[in-house]
């Protein structure tokens, strides 16, 4: 008789088996093999707006330059690990800090200098292979050559 009322003691006991649990532990790993990646490219985009919002101040600071000097800027390049004030050093208006995730570019075409091409290039943002490089030109126009959130 003892026997019984413990069978009947595990059957009405309130807890996981290791299937319930194995079946919780799989919908987790599922879960997270989907928004591991998305939540990296979600970052690397996130990353890019550093490029993007730079560029756009290059532009602009770009265009009051011709303004007052009747040309583009001359080529230079401002580096994350140099100095973070290169282009504010040589009149351009723009800071690089050192904490950037990109190197910027300013070349001209010409002698002349009524171009230009403003360009940035990260290093790896994530871990594929793929940098990241985005242009702007004298007419505004901002355009990814390479772009590492793909």
């Amino acid at each position: 008789m003892k026997k019984t009322n413990d069978t009947n003691a595990v059957r009405n006991s309130k807890g996981f088996t290791l299937v319930e649990l194995m079946i919780v532990v799989v919908i987790i790993g599922i879960l997270a093999a989907l928004a591991i990646p998305r939540f990296m490219r979600a970052s690397t985009k996130a990353k890019q707006s550093e490029a993007k919002g730079i560029l756009k101040q290059i532009y602009t600071m770009q265009v009051a330059y011709r303004i007052d000097h009747d040309q583009y800027f001359l080529t230079v390049t401002a580096a994350n690990s140099g100095n973070p004030t290169a282009f504010a050093d040589l009149g351009l208006g723009v800071e690089i800090m050192l904490s950037a995730k990109y190197t910027y570019t300013i070349t001209s075409t010409d002698a002349g200098a009524t171009n230009f091409l403003a360009t940035a290039t990260s290093g790896i943002l994530d871990d594929d292979a793929t940098a990241d490089t985005w242009t702007i030109n004298e007419a505004g126009i901002l355009s990814v050559t390479s772009d590492d959130a793909l």
